[in-house]
Order: C-alpha cells, then structure tokens, then sequence
C-alpha cells in the first residue's frame, strides 16, 4: 500500500462508471452513497520493561448504502474494483425494493479545515518513539520506589475518506489521530493500586514525544497510583456528588448524550423522547455537541455521510432544544442534519454519534461548590460506565475519587460507582463550576458494535442524590 494520496477514482475505479453503478443502486431511494476509505494504524507498547507490541496495520475498502424509509441496504468490500461494486449494489438495492423515493438534498459542502491531513505515523521515527516509551519507563522507576509496573504506549493512525453522492457530488476529509498513554502500578506493604494518564487528538505525534509534553503525563498517572496507595473503602448510599472538570464529562455523554441522539427519539427508544422543547435539566444547564473544534479528538470536518459537522445546541438553560441526526433520522423526523453521522470504518453503515459533547461552564467557583458538600464524594477520574438508553439508567466506576464532609476533602476512597439515571440527574445540579475544560483526548464510543473517537468535557458539577455504590458505611 503506497504513501501517496488517497484518490480511488485515478487508480481504482472509474468514477463515472462508479457514479452509474451508484445512481442505480439509489434509483428511487431516499438516499445513499459510496463511502470509500484507507485507513493506516501504527501501535508501539513499553510494557515490564520491554517492547511488549508493535503492530502496523493498513486496510482499504469501500461501502455502498441505499436507504429507503426506515430500511437500508448496505454491502461492503476490501476490493475496490468495479465488479465488487456491482455485486454490492445488488445487495444494497433490496433495501429499496419498487422505489418511490424522491432522492433527498446533498449536503452543503464545506471548504473548512478543522485539522492537519500530516501523516502522523511519519511524523516521527520509529527509533525515536521507542526510545521515548523506554524513557518514560525509566523516568517513571526512578521517580518513586514504589513504582513496580509501568506500561506506555504511542499510538498513531491516518484515516483517508471519499464520499459519492448520486447526485455526483464527491467530498474527501484526511483525519490524523494520535495519542499517548501512560499506565503506573505502584505498590505499598503488598498493596498495588495503579494510575493512569494521557491523550491526543488530531495532531501530530512528534509533539507529544517530547518531554514538556510526556513529563507531566506521566507524573499525572503516578500522582493517580499513589493516592489511590492511601485510599479507603467507598461508602455506600445515596449522597451528593460533586464532580471534576474535564475529563468526568463522560458521565454527561453515557447518561444524557445517548439519549438525545436521533436515531434513539424517532423509535420513541430514548428517556428524552417527544419532550422537545420541555424542562429536562436544571436552570443553567446547557450542554453542546461540537464536531467543529479544532484539532479535537471527536472533531470532523465532515460526518461519514459528507455532512459537515457544526456545533448543535441540545440543552440550553435546561430545556431541550434539539437532537443530533444523522441523515435518515433527520429525513424522517423533518429536520436538518447536524452532521453526526459516523460509522467506525468502510465495512460499517453510519449511525447518529456524538462528536465532542461538552456542558458549558457556570459562574460558581469550584472551591465554593466543594464547600457547600456537606456529606458526599469528589469524583475527579472515571472508568469505564454504561447506560441504558430506554430509561437513562447509569453506572459508572471512580478512578480517583475522596470522601468529604462539611466541605472539607478527606481520603481518597476506593471502590466508587456512582449509579442514577440521566434524565434525574440532570435535574439535581446544584452547582455549576466556572472552569469548563475538554478532556485530553483519550474518548471512545460505543455503539451497537461500532466504536469511534470522541471528546467529552464539562465545569465542576454538584449533582444532588446519586446513589453511591461501595463497601457498607
């Protein structure tokens, strides 16, 4: 596979052949289109001292979609010939049966550039991004005796995308991604507990090797490792919660964010279905998702259908104003696309996803609103969380977390899961700091099999009765 370009139409396809086969494929449908991509993936793992991976991975192919209604056809292929692509337009056409259609408007192009098309993985030698991991590790073991595992990694990707419309219209996005990622087990008298730090986004990688950038990274997941060293079991019970900018933010994407995606309120699936324009959230409460943020890891220039992304009001002062929508769910619930259709690769048809989700930041300050904690938990790092979207209904695991009382931030605890459900929540912020932050670029999203990236952020929150899961109080 070359280096050069990404241009199937001058070496792999004919483009008016392929514009024929498509307009076929679509002839009497609601929509469609030729999603065609390469994609390149380089994964280096420090782990124990050693190299533990390193992987390269390149892939190409194309997929073709015909949706009539609520029903879409679509067939994928590693080969981009044009006899792959006449086979999967038999397949996607079933979908669109006697037709009756009326072919729905392209979407509007766009020559905005919200990040480099740099290749990252060239952006730096590969001796020098071993030798950088092997420094981390050795940077990290002469920190602190207690450090007994240290893993990092660097990973770099180049996904080159070309949409075709049947109308004729072609639009093309180059999307860099990278990221670093420091993990640290410490351990105490035969405790471990461990840490970790890191991000990226649409960026180069080189700058993320250098040590003002990776230093602070890895100090960060120490710091993490070792406070958990001094941590305590977590209470139980239902309490106050007050949460951490930034990076805490996912749980605002896994309770609230799914369920304001499209596809979930045109099934009437969603907790937030059919309350467009009512009060779903407390006063002051207003919450984004923005795929036109610079550089950021859940930005796009353009969505997987040829949308181009924009900036999508969903709560504003508590009250619900809008859905994400990709196009069918747009179509069909007659409204614009927000350009939040995304599929994980070629071989997957697009959905309504989330780009980078945010709440934007009160007048609090964050000291205040910790002050006001009578008797609760500080939640500063996530885990892993999930969510029902029929009702909202969410757990989510603390990484850091501390126990406070009368305002005052004790010990770290060990073992918290907040668990609720999104639409009371919402309904229960007490508090709303003004130190919004995004997160460092480490999201990914889950859904229906498909994962792709994504930002997330928030200000510090108080949230009013969340019940905490741990060890008895």
């Amino acid at each position: 596979m070359t280096d050069a370009p990404f241009r199937p139409f001058d070496a792999m396809l004919d483009r008016d052949a392929a514009l024929s086969v498509l307009r076929d494929a679509t002839a009497g449908a609601d929509d469609g289109e030729l999603f065609l991509e390469r994609r390149r993936s380089e994964v280096v793992v420090f782990d124990d001292g050693r190299v533990r991976n390193a992987s390269y991975d390149a892939s190409e192919g194309f997929g073709l979609r015909a949706v009539r209604g609520e029903v879409a056809g679509y067939a994928h292929s590693t080969e981009i010939s044009e006899a792959s692509l006449k086979r999967a337009a038999e397949t996607a056409r079933l979908a669109v049966g006697d037709g009756g259609g009326t072919l729905a408007d392209a979407p509007q192009a766009t020559n905005r550039k919200l990040y480099g098309d740099d290749d990252p993985i060239a952006g730096a030698a590969f001796a020098v991004k071993l030798d950088t991991l092997r420094e981390i590790d050795a940077f990290l073991r002469g920190a602190d005796p207690r450090v007994v595992q240290v893993s990092v990694s660097a990973a770099a990707s180049l996904q080159e995308v070309v949409i075709l419309r049947p109308e004729g219209g072609e639009v093309g996005d180059v999307r860099p991604m990278v990221r670093l990622n420091v993990s640290v087990i410490a351990e105490r008298d035969g405790r471990r507990e461990s840490g970790s730090a890191g991000g990226g986004g649409r960026i180069g990688l080189a700058g993320l090797l250098e040590r003002d950038h990776w230093e602070p990274v890895a100090q960060e997941a120490l710091r993490i490792a070792l406070v958990n060293l001094d941590s305590v079991p977590a209470p139980a019970g239902v309490m106050d919660v007050v949460l951490g900018p930034g990076w805490p933010g996912i749980l605002l994407h896994e309770a609230v964010g799914h369920g304001l995606e499209g596809d979930f309120n045109r099934k009437g699936q969603s907790a937030f279905a059919g309350l467009m324009g009512s009060r779903v959230a407390a006063p002051g409460v207003t919450v984004m998702d923005d795929g036109t943020i610079p550089d950021r890891r859940g930005s796009i220039t353009i969505d997987d259908e040829g949308t181009p992304s924009q900036s999508t009001p969903l709560i504003e002062d508590g009250i619900l104003r809008g859905y994400m929508q990709d196009r069918q769910s747009a179509r069909l619930m007659g409204v614009p696309a927000t350009g939040n259709g995304r599929r994980e690769s070629y071989a997957h048809a697009p959905m309504t996803r989330m780009t980078n989700t945010y709440m934007l930041g009160g007048d609090a300050a964050p000291a205040d609103i910790l002050a006001d904690l009578k008797d609760g938990i500080y939640a500063v790092g996530f885990g892993g969380g999930q969510v029902d979207i029929t009702n909202g209904k969410f757990v989510f695991s603390c990484t850091e977390a501390y126990r406070v009382k009368d305002g005052l931030v004790g010990a770290p605890v060990k073992g918290a899961t907040l668990i609720g459900d999104g639409a009371t929540a919402m309904t229960q912020v007490r508090g709303i700091g003004n130190d919004m932050a995004l997160d460092p670029g480490m999201g990914n999203c889950g859904k229906a099999g498909q994962w792709v990236p994504v930002g997330v952020g928030q200000p510090t929150l108080m949230i009013g009765g969340l019940t905490v899961g741990g060890a008895a109080a």
